[in-house]
């Protein structure tokens, strides 16, 4: 009995896969293990400043109101939610 020509063959079909994902991988190489580590610092980074910034005005505000932590609880939520934000947007960029 000969195969019906109108059902694809799935063996084909996956070393044709296999073959296109071969051919990406040694056309996009892998980044270096520095390069990676460069990634994960800027990410760092970018997530600790605005958190830090947010600290430093929270607290200079309660001093300056004399509120005790009024200020800087929502300073510190305020500055990682825009770290999360910008960490997000520079990782779908790259």
């Amino acid at each position: 009995m000969a195969p019906d020509p109108s059902i694809p063959d799935r063996t084909a079909e996956a070393a044709r896969r296999s073959a296109d994902r071969e051919k990406l991988a040694r056309d996009v190489p892998e980044p270096s293990f520095g390069r990676r580590m460069g990634q994960i610092g800027i990410l760092g980074w970018a997530i600790l400043m605005p958190i830090l910034l947010g600290i430093l005005l929270g607290r200079a505000a309660d001093r300056h109101f004399e509120t005790g932590i009024f200020f800087t609880a929502p300073a510190i939520l305020i500055g990682a939610a825009i770290g999360f934000y910008s960490a997000w947007t520079w990782m779908h960029r790259q």
